[in-house]
C-alpha cells in the first residue's frame, strides 16, 4: 500500500528553521515527482515546492524561493523541505504529495490537482 508521512513539523520563532521529511513506504519515490503544499487557515492550499521524478529538477513558489530548499534522498526514500528564514505566514498544515510518472523527469507541478497520493500531513507554527 502506498503511503506518505510527514515529519519534522514544530513551532519555531521568526528567522529559525526547520527540516521537514516525507517518508514513502509502498512504492519507489524516484519513480514520482513529489511536492510539498501548504495551508493556513482560511485560505487556500498552497504548492510551495516540488521535485520530479528520476532527474530531480525543482520548482519553488516565489514566495520561499531562496530560503526553501525540497531535496530527495533515494536510499531513504525520503524527501525533505528544508526551511530557513522562517516568517509568520509560512504557518501552517504541509503535506507531501506524490505524482505518478507522467512523460517528463524534467519539469514538475505545484498544482495540488496534478498528485495522487497525499500524507496526513505536519504542522509548522512561526510565531514570536
Amino acid at each position: 500500500q502506498l503511503q506518505l508521512v510527514e515529519s519534522g513539523g514544530g513551532l519555531v520563532q521568526p528567522g529559525g528553521s526547520l527540516r521537514l521529511s516525507c517518508a514513502a513506504s509502498g512504492f519507489t519515490l524516484d519513480y514520482y515527482d513529489i511536492g510539498w503544499f501548504r495551508q493556513a487557515p482560511g485560505k487556500e492550499r498552497e504548492g510551495v515546492a516540488c521535485i520530479s521524478s528520476s532527474a530531480g529538477i525543482t520548482n519553488y513558489a516565489d514566495s520561499v524561493k531562496g530560503r526553501f530548499t525540497i531535496s530527495r534522498d533515494n536510499a531513504k526514500n525520503t524527501v525533505y523541505l528544508q526551511m530557513n528564514s522562517l516568517k509568520p505566514e509560512d504557518t501552517g498544515v504541509y503535506h507531501c504529495a506524490a505524482r505518478a510518472y507522467r512523460g517528463s523527469h524534467y519539469v514538475c507541478y505545484r498544482s495540488e490537482s496534478d498528485y495522487d497520493y497525499w500524507g496526513q500531513g505536519t504542522q509548522v507554527t512561526i510565531s514570536s
